[in-house]
């Protein structure tokens, strides 16, 4: 007999058929989006779970959504003085405006959490090494393109991605002098992991990656044959005359591979460490669709192991999770403004990761430091303009208890205790405002998770 709370790998991912309510509805939108407004929560949780699944996997096209702003490219002759530097900083400030109203508002919620969660994966760092804004955006748009499409062909365009080359030095690649930052990162933190490559391989593909630059005239990748090492090359048991192509091949060939797909995939949509077999079992989806991701999300978002009491709430919302989801629940149209700026003091700048690991998320989001910045961030917007655009917080009941009951359900579909109701009814019975009790209830522990 298996003992109480042991994941059944055998029917872990097999298809949800338990209770289908507001609560595991919005549990989707937290994990599958940013959250859903009343509305949303309450037309997804009208469908079936394969239902609302499709609705997700099956988005609406680019001209749906809003362009990005015009932004500027490396200037053309010599060192960018000190003005050029503002003005990208200033179009990334307002890339990462635009994202994050693309993310309130998009009808295809799906694509641009997976265009987030890749922008965490494959790392690329703004205004780094001549990463400039138009490299920023174009790197941006290749990610939304491909958000569901195959990892393998994503990592290939990546591969040649004038951003990412800038960024891990393989634009400076050569036969000459190669450089392994790229052939590094590339196995040990976007495909395969540590432990599975030896330092020769690395070695091996950096000399096959030599020659993937970036033409400085037009910014578009460019193979110069006359940098690459033609020479015959051992990678990961495979011999040959290899260039990158051949290297991304070879990787997706390996069970590790799979393995460290279904890993991170796991761990960014349900819970964190999951079981090995877990990881095994999600990597066979993950083979079987030759790592198609719109098929193999299909699988996980409508598996017993999603709607499990054990992924309920069990993700730390990184700060972007935090801002857009803020908005979302109370119905707000627009992101505020100065919300990257609120952003960096959580610790978390779009377009610019920390490191090339990215951020390291979890409970790194809730230093003392970050909650207070969390909660100052509600606090000036349920006290702002911006809440004048929320209907169902201007009409909330004028019973005490009534009104604590639908605050606690539209923003925490009621994970919350008695006693929290029973202080949020107090706070309104006494002198508390709407206003403040939308503000205490978001800063309730349980909305710290997704």
């Amino acid at each position: 007999m298996r003992p109480a709370g042991q994941l059944d790998v055998m029917t872990a991912l097999s298809a949800y058929r338990g209770a289908w309510e507001d609560r595991q509805a919005a549990h989707l939108l937290r994990r599958a989006g940013f959250g859903g407004t009343p509305q949303e929560i309450a037309r997804y949780a009208a469908m079936s779970p394969s239902g609302a699944v499709a609705s997700l996997i099956h988005f609406p096209g680019a001209s749906s959504f809003s362009p990005p702003p015009a932004v500027m490219g490396r200037p053309a002759m010599g060192r960018p003085t000190k003005d050029q530097r503002r003005e990208a900083v200033a179009d990334i400030v307002a890339l990462q405006m635009w994202w994050l109203n693309r993310m309130l508002t998009t009808p295809a919620p799906l694509q641009e959490k997976m265009t987030f969660f890749l922008h965490g994966h494959f790392t690329t760092a703004a205004i780094e090494k001549g990463v400039w804004p138009d490299l920023v955006l174009a790197q941006n748009q290749l990610l939304r393109e491909n958000a569901l499409g195959n990892l393998h062909d994503l990592t290939l365009a990546l591969s040649k991605d004038p951003a990412m080359l800038l960024y891990l030095d393989n634009a400076e690649n050569n036969k000459s002098h190669p450089n392994e930052n790229y052939a590094r990162e590339l196995m040990e933190l976007f495909t395969l992991g540590l432990g599975n490559y030896t330092e020769e391989d690395v070695r091996q593909s950096a000399r096959a990656f030599t020659g993937w630059t970036v033409d400085r005239r037009t910014g578009t990748f460019f193979a110069n044959p006359r940098t690459h090492d033609d020479g015959y090359k051992t990678f990961l048991t495979h011999s040959g005359d290899f260039d990158g192509s051949d290297i991304v091949d070879i990787i997706y060939q390996q069970r590790t591979c799979e393995r460290f797909w279904s890993s991170a995939l796991l761990n960014a949509f349900v819970y964190n460490d999951p079981e090995p077999d877990l990881v095994d079992e999600f990597a066979n989806v993950i083979a079987r669709n030759r790592f198609e991701l719109a098929p193999s999300l299909s699988v996980l978002l409508q598996s017993n192991v999603f709607y499990s009491e054990r992924a309920y709430r069990a993700l730390v919302k990184s700060p972007v999770e935090f801002a857009v989801g803020v908005h979302k629940q109370l119905g707000l149209t627009q992101i505020a403004v100065g919300t990257p700026a609120a952003l960096r003091a959580m610790g978390q700048v779009l377009f610019h990761p920390p490191n090339v690991a990215g951020w390291p998320g979890g409970a790194h989001w809730l230093t003392s430091q970050m909650l207070i910045a969390r909660d100052n961030y509600i606090a000036r917007l349920v006290e702002g303009r911006e809440m004048n655009e929320s209907s169902w917080a201007a009409q909330l009941p004028g019973d005490a208890g009534k009104a604590a009951r639908e605050i606690l359900f539209t923003l925490l579909q009621n994970d919350a205790t008695p006693r929290a109701y029973d202080q949020l009814a107090a706070y309104l019975g006494g002198a508390g405002t709407a206003r403040g009790a939308v503000y205490l209830a978001m800063a309730m522990p349980a909305y710290q998770l997704g």
